[in-house]
């Protein structure tokens, strides 16, 4: 069976000469914000990636067929369309499969970069364990998918509506390098601070990209979930933050939200709670997250 990928003529084009790519999920475009603000995000993610030096590729399944990389008149329809699925590792295959439109969560994102020979992708945050997991085992196919599949994937950390001690505890476990970036903490999405140390720490794209090179050159499957703190002008404390998370979760359990509700779920209350600054903090560390992948990417390039 032929596998039905479709490049975008920039993405193509980098391939070909050898340039630098990063992969870039399409959830934020769906089912992270409203529309026409979704597409305006995604167009400037796009933008800082090309101003730092590599070739964007929003990645998305449109009538079963996998885009690596998306037209701007693509993009745009991906924005406004309805019922769009949200594929992770268990339904992109069945999505492609019987000719559906999904957009792909971290996991589905890392598979078909991969696929596609894509080494660095940059993300918003990774799923985790979600809080009270020890009860409803519901913990994110990202995890399982960073263990498993070859990408780099720069973030701000986990999402702050989880479990981030549990997170780390099974990242490790699933022997999944996690590198701070410009600290000795974890970050926690729209916070720099988690309280948590960092597993491992590097500053600099090249050494990021050899360590992928090293991991690979031994054999070793998997990815690195580099946590790239959200620039200081941009963030939520800790402190402020951990109420209204609190507050999110109790009103989820009270209105049995479930399973993928529950994200999109709690990512809408936080928003409401905090009067729209948790969006804001979400487009600043995107954007920050895609600038330093662009440079991880270039690294990548250099030696290849």
């Amino acid at each position: 069976m032929t596998l039905p990928l479709v490049y975008a003529p920039e993405v193509s084009k980098a391939r070909v000469n050898g340039d630098p790519i990063v992969a870039l999920e399409s959830t934020i475009i769906t089912h992270g914000m409203p529309y026409s603000q979704n597409v305006e995000t995604a167009r400037k993610v796009e933008a800082c990636v090309r101003e730092n030096g590599a070739a964007p590729a929003t990645i998305a399944v449109i009538k079963g067929k996998l885009h690596i990389g998306l037209s701007d008149a693509e993009l745009q329809a991906l924005g406004q369309a309805r019922d769009v699925a949200k594929l992770s590792r268990a339904d992109i295959a069945a999505c492609i499969a019987t000719g559906g439109t999904g957009a792909t969560t971290v996991a589905a994102t890392m598979i078909s970069a991969h696929l596609a020979g894509i080494h660095v992708f940059a993300t918003g945050g990774i799923g985790g364990v979600h809080r009270g997991a020890e009860d409803s085992f519901d913990i994110s196919a990202d995890l399982r998918e960073l263990a498993e599949t070859p990408v780099t994937v720069v973030a701000a950390g986990a999402k702050a509506i989880l479990d981030l001690p549990k997170t780390l505890e099974v990242l490790e476990t699933l022997g999944v390098p996690v590198i701070c970036v410009g600290q000795e903490e974890f970050p926690a999405f729209w916070s720099r601070s988690s309280g948590l140390p960092a597993p491992l720490r590097m500053d600099s794209p090249s050494e990021i990209a050899a360590a992928h090179k090293m991991r690979r050159a031994m054999g070793l499957p998997g990815g690195q979930l580099i946590a790239n703190p959200i620039p200081q002008a941009a963030e939520i404390s800790k402190d402020l933050l951990e109420p209204l998370i609190n507050q999110a979760l109790k009103e989820a359990e009270q209105q049995g939200v479930t399973a993928k509700a529950v994200t999109p779920f709690l990512l809408d209350r936080i928003f409401e709670l905090t009067n729209g600054q948790s969006l804001s903090a979400n487009i600043a560390l995107v954007l920050n997250n895609a600038r330093f992948a662009s440079k991880v990417a270039r690294a990548f390039a250099l030696n290849d």
